[in-house]
């Protein structure tokens, strides 16, 4: 029977042990539960207090206090010696050393730009942005110059080599300030947006400049070619409108006419029309050029 006389100091020291288990976000204040510890011959048993009913919680400051009731905000005086502590954005601005390294705290070593391998996770194969267009940022911004953009065609085209067949992607775009100035362009691409943006470029390098009268009308007949297609183009009275189809319709209205009449002859090719319509409007010249050009007045031309 020596156990329970080895055991008796250390139960008289643990007989008194208390536990808080308060809580801070508690609206009540709560008693420390006090752990007892009772003594039998060999085995010590735990006995915890019960927990308070809902009878018999105090709930008295409810009885004032109507929840539906706008109750003011109260908040306590700030302390004569307090100092507010400094705003983030008046601080100095981090490097790009420290942001890594926080990242690098809060998420691992992956957002440090090193893999777990010690490659870096940056690094992309050149050949993946060569083919791809991945990470070679192609998408810009719309540049905002004042030409409108008008896609004409796009096809799909191949090119025949040694390996096998390359797949293109053509596009025709006509751009044009609907204010007299207008342009025709092609180009070449993997990706139909590259394409796109090619060809717009392409076409702000080719501005020409459409001679109108102040009825948004052409001054005169104009005929022109471009290959196998033919364009005929004609002056129309005011609330006529814009009576033409295909790629002329699209380059007269991206220039800014409003009354005229066109027509395509010869090939339906969109890219041989919309140049051949450019051709045409180069040919015309206004009144006051051919005035200047014979040497005679203006009035002289309209007898």
């Amino acid at each position: 029977m020596a156990a329970p006389s080895l055991c008796s100091p250390t139960l008289n020291s643990l007989s008194s042990l208390s536990l808080p288990t308060t809580s801070r976000l508690s609206l009540f204040p709560q008693t420390p539960y006090k752990l007892t510890l009772t003594k039998t011959s060999l085995f010590t048993t735990l006995s915890f207090p019960k927990a308070k009913s809902s009878d018999e919680i105090d709930t008295s400051f409810f009885d004032n206090v109507n929840p539906e009731d706008d109750i003011p905000f109260n908040p306590p005086e700030v302390p004569e010696d307090f100092v507010p502590p400094p705003s983030f954005d008046d601080g100095p601005p981090e490097s790009d050393d420290e942001i890594a390294a926080a990242f690098e705290e809060l998420y691992g070593p992956a957002y440090s730009g090193v893999s777990v391998l010690g490659n870096d996770v940056y690094v992309m194969d050149s050949k993946v942005k060569r083919d791809t267009g991945f990470g070679s940022g192609a998408k810009k911004e719309k540049v905002r110059d004042g030409f409108d953009e008008r896609v004409v065609q796009v096809r799909r085209v191949t090119k025949v080599v040694k390996g096998g067949k390359q797949l293109r992607f053509r596009a025709v775009v006509v751009v044009g300030d609907k204010k007299g100035q207008v342009g025709v362009g092609v180009g070449k691409a993997k990706e139909v947006i590259a394409a796109v943006q090619k060809s717009a470029i392409n076409a702000r390098r080719n501005i020409v400049k459409v001679p109108m009268t102040k009825y948004s009308t052409f001054p005169h007949r104009s005929d022109a070619d471009y290959g196998a297609a033919k364009v005929m183009l004609r002056p129309a009275s005011p609330g006529t409108g814009v009576i033409a189809g295909g790629s002329v319709r699209i380059v007269l209205e991206m220039a800014g006419v409003e009354n005229a009449l066109g027509k395509q002859l010869g090939s339906n090719n969109a890219l041989n029309n919309a140049r051949a319509t450019i051709i045409a409007v180069q040919k015309m010249r206004q009144f006051r050029e051919v005035a200047e050009q014979r040497g005679i007045p203006m009035e002289e031309l309209w007898k």
